[in-house]
């Protein structure tokens, strides 16, 4: 470690602790030469795998539109924004874990599935929706079904009626759109 004040490489640690929840290591330093003591952090850099889409183009991982789909999914639900970072954190978790230096979109689209499982039923109807591309009432019923094999029954009762509302609601806009 180069001295910041007088820039030669002969410095030895004289104390090192834990710091950010284990996170990170915090070292304090004094220069051999010079005898200024200074403070190092050090983390573990954490890298992402790229993402594969369908298309097969690469890119690198987006935190930021992994949040942007879990909060669409989640709009107007009662999950906080500290469960949203919890579950973004999984979902990082899950792709580190693999260890693998790129993974399939598909890798990401069913662990937000997973996540949004647990958190939210209404909220992975909703995103199931769009990310298998359901096209009519069977394939929402048969995702409801599966996650009736699953939930208890009045959970399944819960999505069933906010997916019927949400059904209504379109083929009302769809009727004054075409009036």
């Amino acid at each position: 470690m180069h001295c910041p004040f007088c820039d030669t490489v002969e410095t030895k640690v004289i104390d090192s602790r834990l710091v950010a929840e284990g996170e990170q290591v915090r070292r304090r330093r004094e220069c051999l030469k010079c005898s200024e003591r200074f403070t190092t952090y050090e983390l573990a850099e954490l890298v992402m795998p790229r993402i594969i889409k369908q298309n097969g183009v690469r890119e690198p991982f987006n935190e930021a539109k992994l949040r942007a789909g879990l909060q669409r999914a989640l709009e107007r639900r009662p999950v906080s924004v500290e469960q949203i970072e919890a579950m973004v954190g999984q979902i990082k978790h899950a792709l580190r874990a693999t260890g693998e230096r790129e993974v399939s979109s598909r890798f990401v689209g069913e662990a937000v599935m997973e996540q949004l499982k647990g958190a939210d039923k209404v909220a992975y109807v909703r995103f199931a929706s769009v990310y298998r591309s359901f096209q009519d009432l069977d394939e929402f019923r048969a995702e409801i079904d599966k996650l009736a094999a699953s939930a208890s029954t009045s959970e399944a009762d819960q999505v069933t009626q906010v997916v019927a509302e949400r059904l209504q609601a379109d083929d009302t806009s769809d009727d004054t759109n075409n009036g």
